[in-house]
């Protein structure tokens, strides 16, 4: 009998994997979606923004909140009564939920009105009286949800009525009212509130009239209520039972706040989310047993009367914010710079705001993803990392910033702006080596900065973003000088180039007069050791620390790295027992104050719990910026901020370091990407084509289907001999069979 070849069985997953290649390729060549898009078919073309976030917001409760990450969120929830406008500079603040910019005025200590030009030293207490805009409403939220007798529906729950309450969703009904004045003072209440330990109390404290006493009020009723009740019942205070005598409600659209003394910064504080209103029916609401359990606070659910709000929080995975529906409207500004209309800036004027009806942020921890995301077109905006500088920026001869040619044939647009913000090194003044007013220790810290080379640093670590920094002032905050007249003359020469960093020998010239010749101590012929601060230790810190250690070594000097973990380092500066320290500030608001008093002597980390962290006093210095403080932009305050920093870049408290840019990137469909450094409710401005970017998406996101036909062809002529074998077998049979 005749031998037949072995017939080859086709597993069914082969044969379905057969059919179904030349199936996907069919089909992806119909669908306008790209196959690796990470968001459902169904908001394709949708009018949202899409972002992405790295860390979790720690609180959304608008007066603990105080970090960038979590303004983000916040900024479009809250109004406060101020804001900055979006395109004029310098920042100028204009009404938000007020009616119009707040006149301060002024009384004696016998609360008598005082003329508005009465010297600082004759004004007891500042007034503010503020009007609010009628018919602003809150967004939807059960907390103000009523039956129809008018009570409210959720004041009053048990336990058994959250037995299906798992997130602020589950509740069936929603409701709103007019936002009223009594909403701006329970706010500004809440900052002294036990619980909450806003971190601007002790800073408010100062100056808002009876706040600190009102503080104590508080304590002492929560712990009295705690002692009354069960130790896991969380206390609830009505803070209309306790009144603040610095502020107080006038009538329904009117509130008062008076300030100790002249503090014209406080319309400063007025734009930020910390004096938004809050409705004390949130409180009643969020302070129910079993509340805190389900994670339902204030903190995670934010009710507020702004543009958006926040409809998913998922910080595992994604945050949304959404239009609110009871949004009581505002424009596109009409003017800005001049040059703004002729630059496009101008096209949405006069446009109803919001321009984006939801934007999704989605959880990121590391870079790469969401750099290839924004490259894909799935994020509108990106940031420049480190890892992906190269791929987006080219340095030119002069030093001039441009995006690489594969980014521009993409359309992507860059945004550059120095950070009103300075990261410096600092010195402990109270330290015995580095520290103090004398001539040795002068000279020591100035040879140091001279040594410490800022340039080398931002071309290394930050990728050339950044500005040295020739005093504590950065661009855009008044008091800041350009040019020659900028220039710190101890650690820089003006020359035909601009400013060039000090000779090292220079450096060392200084050293040798402080007592430090070659980097030994006259006095005893050791090697000079001093020591560096810091937290961390990965490899990024450890370049870095490196590259310091090599600054010093320029003189001779010794760095010792104590590296320890932050509460360790935040203990040891509070207590003054670093020596030196990296540090940072971003401002808070446009004025020189808020960066001056960091080295005020009142403000000192260690005796006053300060923002003063190298504890620097000097009483000219002090005296100067008493006088500053209060004084209204010009020519004046002009000079008294030049004689300040001039002597602060005599005494070096600080290695000024520099200021950070910022490099933004963004799509041709994203629009109104102007950087405002200051405000922080931005996002009602920006405006996306969504059709564009479908387009472009779809165009850069082509599916590679070759492989897959060359895996079919394969699979094909594998079988191919099978199935030849096979029908030769069957033919030869029924041949037979006939036989």
């Amino acid at each position: 009998m005749r031998a037949f070849p072995t017939l080859i069985r086709l597993h069914p997953g082969v044969i379905k994997l057969m059919l179904f290649l030349p199936l996907l390729m069919v089909m992806g060549s119909c669908t306008d979606q790209p196959w690796n898009s990470p968001y459902p078919p169904e908001q394709a073309g949708e009018n949202i923004l899409y972002s992405s976030f790295a860390e979790r917001p720690n609180h959304l409760d608008p007066a603990q909140s105080y970090s960038s990450n979590e303004v983000v969120f916040t900024g479009q929830i809250y109004e406060p009564p101020l804001q900055y406008h979006f395109l004029k500079r310098p920042y100028q603040l204009e009404p938000l939920a007020a009616a119009q910019m707040p006149q301060a005025y002024y009384l004696d200590a016998e609360g008598k009105r005082l003329a508005g030009d009465s010297p600082v030293e004759s004004i007891a207490i500042s007034v503010y009286d503020i009007e609010i805009k009628p018919g602003v409403r809150y967004q939807p939220h059960p907390a103000l949800a009523r039956n129809e007798q008018g009570e409210y529906l959720y004041h009053d729950l048990q336990e058994s009525d959250l037995k299906d309450i798992n997130e602020l969703r589950d509740f069936s009904a929603t409701g709103s009212r007019e936002l009223v004045a009594a909403d701006y003072v329970y706010q500004i209440k809440r900052l002294a509130h036990p619980r909450l330990n806003s971190p601007i109390l002790g800073l408010m404290s100062e100056y808002i009239v009876g706040l600190e006493d009102y503080a104590d009020t508080l304590a002492k009723a929560h712990a009295r209520q705690q002692q009354s009740q069960s130790a896991d019942e969380p206390v609830y205070l009505n803070l209309a039972d306790y009144p603040l005598a610095g502020v107080e409600v006038l009538d329904r659209y009117r509130y008062r706040v008076k300030i100790q003394g002249k503090y014209p910064q406080f319309v400063y504080w007025l734009a930020m989310p910390f004096f938004a209103p809050v409705p004390w029916e949130a409180e009643r609401f969020y302070t129910q047993p079993g509340m805190k359990e389900r994670n339902i606070s204030l903190d995670w659910y934010p009710l507020g009367t702004g543009p958006y709000m926040l409809t998913v929080n998922n910080p595992n995975r994604q945050m949304i914010l959404e239009r609110n529906p009871n949004f009581h409207g505002e424009q596109f500004p009409l003017e800005g710079q001049p040059g703004d209309r002729e630059a496009g800036k101008l096209t949405d004027a006069g446009r109803e705001l919001p321009l984006i009806d939801k934007v999704i942020y989605s959880l990121e921890k590391e870079s790469i993803p969401t750099w290839n995301k924004f490259l894909q077109g799935y994020y509108d905006v990106s940031g420049v990392s480190s890892d992906s500088f190269d791929q987006a920026i080219q340095i030119g001869g002069g030093g001039d910033v441009s995006l690489t040619p594969e980014l521009r044939a993409k359309g992507i647009q860059l945004n550059t702006t120095v950070s009103t913000s300075i990261s410096y090194m600092g010195f402990n003044m109270l330290d015995p080596v580095i520290g103090g007013d004398s001539e040795r220790a002068r000279l020591l810290r100035r040879a140091i900065s001279i040594a410490v080379d800022y340039e080398e640093y931002i071309s290394i670590f930050a990728n050339g973003r950044g500005i040295p920094a020739q005093g504590p002032l950065p661009p855009e905050i008044f008091g800041h000088r350009e040019g020659r007249e900028g220039v710190n003359p101890y650690v820089y020469d003006w020359t035909g180039r601009g400013a060039e960093r000090r000779p090292l020998e220079e450096a060392r010239r200084l050293l040798a007069e402080a007592g430090y010749p070659d980097g030994r101590d006259v006095e005893t012929g050791k090697p000079l050791a001093l020591f560096f601060d810091t937290t961390g230790g990965g490899p990024d810190d450890s370049a870095r620390l490196n590259w310091l250690r090599k600054q010093f070594s320029k003189l001779n000097i010794q760095l010792q790295i104590r590296a320890t973990d932050y509460n360790r380092f935040q203990d040891k500066m509070r207590k003054g027992t670093a020596q030196i320290f990296q540090w940072g500030w971003n401002a808070d608001y446009p004025d020189p104050e808020n960066f001056l008093f960091l080295l005020y002597g009142n403000n000192s980390k260690a005796k006053d719990n300060g923002e003063n962290a190298s504890n620097y006093v000097n009483a000219e210095y002090d005296r100067l910026f008493e006088r500053m403080k209060n004084m209204d932009n010009g020519s004046e305050r002009q000079r008294v901020i030049d004689d300040m920093v001039e002597i602060l870049r005599r005494d070096a408290p600080w290695v000024f370091g520099f200021h950070p840019k910022q490099f933004v990137l963004f799509h041709a469909w994203y629009h109104n990407a102007e950087a405002n450094l200051m405000a922080n409710n931005t996002l009602k401005y920006r405006r996306i084509d969504p059709q564009l970017r479908q387009e472009l998406r779809t165009r850069w996101n082509q599916p590679v289907v070759w492989p897959l036909g060359l895996v079919a062809l394969v699979l094909v002529m594998a079988v191919l001999p099978a199935v030849i074998g096979y029908r030769r077998h069957e033919r030869q049979r029924a041949l037979e069979a006939r036989r």
